[in-house]
């Protein structure tokens, strides 16, 4: 490993990174115990490639980026898939008697040694590869399973297992119907999907995976496999292989391509079988900073001294997949500390955060939002955290806490953030006792962002351009696709946002029942800037594309 002092003085001297973030990803470094290298690409400071790139000029060897470069198979079977792992190397090409080799730690002699007596090469060269590609190369050319396809075809020739076979515990590892599932995990790993649908049709079953927010099939398999592969499923998640008239939910935990994998398991019946949704979810994932999110500069600032206040309510809008529980978690870990007793009921807990006391939802047994808020009362919190207000009783219950000297956060399901306040009117909370405690709303929705790969500058069409009110022949960025992004120009998401503070005008608005739209206005006038506004500065950016912005914001 390179020291990271090094590192950043390179990477700071040729431009790459800015001060800024080289303080932040030294920080971010200390607190979560991980390499600087890691967090630097983790945390979108650089991609893996650029930064390997930088690396291989400190090490004084050349670099490749396996991305983009076809390696012989042949050669590739002259190293086992184990040693292959073990060591984070990929054999390369052949020049004479000497073999260039990809490795990820080009330091490591043990491994070059080791390569050296097993392939019988007097010489050992050393290229550096990026995490990223080898991993990439790994699935491509040592995956053991086949195509999907393959697998498919060799489940019909044995006959798919059945329901009694399952009972039975015929549906083990190393079946076909087990290498289709674990295929299914890690293409949706590979490819960086947050959920996979499994959805029987008439004939045969759709498998799509939610990459980036949308959805996108992968492939289909035939109808006559779908009990075997739900029968798995349900194995996996510790669910009832024989009942599939009623939903079941379930969980799965995994390792696959180095994550340590939560996965959640919905079932539900329909016409032509079970449906199928598996929601991925990385615990070893880094728990996300305010400065990741994708906040201006300004809005950060805004916010950042807002979640600081002493008591009062705070709530992040926005639909379903907008990224609010992200941003929950990233302002409760600006304001955790040692003095501070943080509590939160969830559903689910999907980021385990140190000193903080946290409970997930359980109808069974009892645990709701509403008596869970109850329950924390008793338990001398400071700040409190609840998943989502649903109801009159969790409104109130808000409420109450935050006019008793609590600070609390919590979600709501609105498209805006002056719509939040006319929803809890909706459900019951007096406007006096809302616009007494209520201190901040921030919405939000996440966009793609552009591959830095392949991102190039394009001038949109008129009707994207009057839509906006944009200059005739404004250039913006967007990505033309290429292997790092599966070819859709995107890669990852950011967010844009909307944060409205509770003024006294807006208080005297909420008192009389006046409309969202009322309050938007004034909002507004009063400085706030708009989703759209947010968005559109960052297509100015090159960040994200102008038909992402227009996607998912409202025509104002």
């Amino acid at each position: 490993m390179i020291a990271g002092a090094k590192l950043l003085e390179l990477l700071l001297k040729q431009g790459l990174i800015q001060k800024d973030q080289a303080e932040q990803a030294q920080k971010e470094s200390a607190r979560v115990g991980q390499p600087l290298e890691t967090v630097l690409v983790k945390s979108g400071i650089i991609a893996d490639e650029e930064l390997t790139n930088v690396k291989a000029s400190i090490y004084g060897i050349p670099y490749l980026d396996l991305n983009n470069y076809r390696l012989d198979r042949e050669l590739i079977k002259l190293v086992p898939e184990k040693i292959a792992k073990k060591y984070s190397v990929m054999p390369l090409f052949t020049t004479g008697n000497a073999l260039s080799l990809g490795m990820v730690d080009p330091q490591n002699i043990v491994a070059i040694d080791q390569i050296r007596k097993l392939t019988n090469f007097d010489t050992v060269d050393t290229i550096l590869i990026s995490p990223g590609g080898f991993q990439a190369a790994l699935n491509t050319y040592y995956h053991s399973y086949g195509s999907m396809s393959d697998i498919v075809k060799t489940i019909e020739r044995e006959k798919a297992p059945s329901m009694q076979d399952a009972l039975l515990g015929e549906i083990n590892e190393q079946t076909p119907v087990s290498k289709l599932v674990e295929s299914l995990l890690l293409q949706a790993v590979q490819q960086r999907a947050s959920d996979i649908h499994i959805e029987p049709e008439e004939s045969i079953v759709s498998v799509r995976l939610r990459v980036d927010g949308l959805l996108h099939y992968i492939t289909t398999f035939p109808l006559t496999i779908l009990s075997s592969v739900v029968s798995r499923v349900k194995i996996l998640g510790g669910m009832d292989i024989t009942e599939n008239r009623k939903p079941q939910d379930g969980k799965i935990r995994t390792e696959l391509e180095g994550k340590d994998l939560d996965i959640r398991v919905s079932t539900f019946p329909t016409l032509f079988g079970e449906n199928v949704v598996l929601r991925l979810l990385d615990k070893r994932a880094m728990l996300p900073n305010l400065t990741d999110l994708g906040f201006n500069k300004e809005t950060l600032e805004q916010f950042s001294k807002l979640i600081t206040r002493s008591h009062g309510i705070i709530l992040v809008t926005g639909p379903t997949g907008s990224g609010k529980s992200t941003t929950l978690y990233a302002a409760l870990s600006k304001i955790n500390s040692e003095e501070k007793n943080i509590v939160t009921i969830e559903d689910p807990v999907e980021y385990v955060l140190p000193r903080v006391r946290q409970t997930q939802v359980n109808a069974r047994a009892g645990i709701t939002f509403a008596n869970g808020l109850r329950g924390f009362l008793r338990q001398d919190p400071d700040i409190m955290m609840v998943g989502e207000i649903r109801d009159k009783e969790t409104v109130e219950m808000a409420i109450q806490s935050a006019l008793t000297g609590h600070l609390m956060f919590s979600t709501l399901h609105t498209n805006d953030a002056p719509s939040a306040l006319a929803r809890l009117t909706d459900m019951g909370a007096e406007p006096f006792l809302i616009s007494s405690s209520v201190i901040g709303i921030l919405a939000q929705r996440l966009v793609r962002m552009n591959c830095i790969k392949c991102r190039e500058p394009y001038a949109p069409s008129s009707a994207v351009m009057q839509t906006l009110g944009l200059p005739e022949g404004t250039k913006v960025m967007r990505g033309k696709g290429c292997p790092k992004c599966n070819q859709t120009g995107f890669m990852g998401r950011i967010g844009i946002f909307e944060l409205m503070f509770i003024s006294d005008e807006i208080k005297t608005l909420v008192d009389g029942r006046h409309s969202a739209a009322e309050i938007r206005k004034v909002a507004i006038e009063q400085g706030m800037k708009t989703l759209r506004e947010d968005g559109l500065e960052k297509v100015r950016h090159g960040v994200t594309t102008l038909e992402e912005v227009l996607r998912v914001t409202e025509i104002e």
